[in-house]
């Protein structure tokens, strides 16, 4: 699974984060495991890569340099291009904890972010002060850092008027500026349309902006799995990424029922 597909998974995570925060469905334990796991293993991927790059910049001659920072390129897009999945679902899970009075899911949620924020710290350094690191590379990746935060922050307009996750924003004054904007345009014969026209919007916009290139597929499919588990089917329409991200889920709630059965039977061997 590519980033910019978790990106668009941010889209949809933002739009039913209200009905996931306000609804009664039971959340899946071993989906917030998956996601902590999954997480930790893509970061130690991160920090292993950002770490070969530095060593391997440090021995090279000068020409040979931007190559190693080509390599490298993706690993630097999808840490950046994945913080605002990162953001926008601890933000839901935060509200949903807040709605509760509990602490099921922020915990988890909220350290996975801080391991996304040192790996952010770290690409950031990369790109200001790696030697041989190109200006246009430079450029480049400054302008998807700042399409990030801005489209964070127009997705937790989503929330941010009715839950307290002003933290998670990039810029808590410009997300609720988005809000209000939100509000305004939902009161127009058009305002059915905005989900559509945002997730066509964003898909424009990291469809230019983000290399070919997904360094860690598998544990960004097991990522999105986790977090789709915790939504019910409606959420999916039957055409597009909307489709496949339903075959994501399904695939990780057969695995939930084949542990269950296993788990059932293992009981059973027991009392017998």
């Amino acid at each position: 699974m590519h980033a910019r597909d978790l990106v668009e998974l941010g889209v949809l995570v933002a739009l039913h984060g209200p009905a996931f925060i306000r609804g009664a469905m039971p959340i899946s334990e071993r989906g917030l495991e998956s996601y902590w796991l999954a997480s930790k293993c893509r970061m130690d991927r991160w920090h292993r890569a950002l770490k070969t790059v530095n060593i391997q910049i440090q021995d090279a001659p000068h020409a040979q340099r931007p190559l190693h920072w080509q390599a490298v390129r993706p690993v630097l897009e999808e840490i950046l291009a994945g913080e605002l999945l990162t953001r926008v679902w601890t933000a839901v899970a935060t509200a949903y904890d807040q709605q509760r009075a509990s602490n099921c899911i922020e915990p988890i949620v909220r350290s996975v972010l801080l391991g996304h924020l040192e790996a952010r710290h770290r690409t950031l350094n990369l790109i200001v002060h790696g030697q041989g690191f190109g200006l246009e590379d430079a450029v480049a990746l400054n302008q998807l850092r700042r399409a990030c935060e801005r489209w964070t922050d127009v997705l937790l307009a989503h929330l941010i008027a009715d839950y307290d996750v002003g933290e998670f924003a990039f810029d808590c004054a410009r997300a609720l500026d988005f809000a209000a904007d939100l509000r305004a345009e939902r009161q127009q014969p058009t305002g059915r349309l905005s989900s559509e026209l945002l997730l066509a919007s964003l898909r424009d916009n990291f469809q230019k902006q983000l290399s070919s290139a997904t360094p860690n597929s598998d544990l960004n499919q097991s990522l999105a799995a986790s977090i789709l588990s915790c939504f019910r089917a409606e959420l999916f329409d039957s055409t597009g990424l909307c489709k496949s991200l339903w075959l994501v889920r399904l695939d990780s709630t057969a695995n939930d029922t084949e542990r269950m059965i296993a788990e059932l039977l293992d009981q059973e061997l027991v009392a017998t």
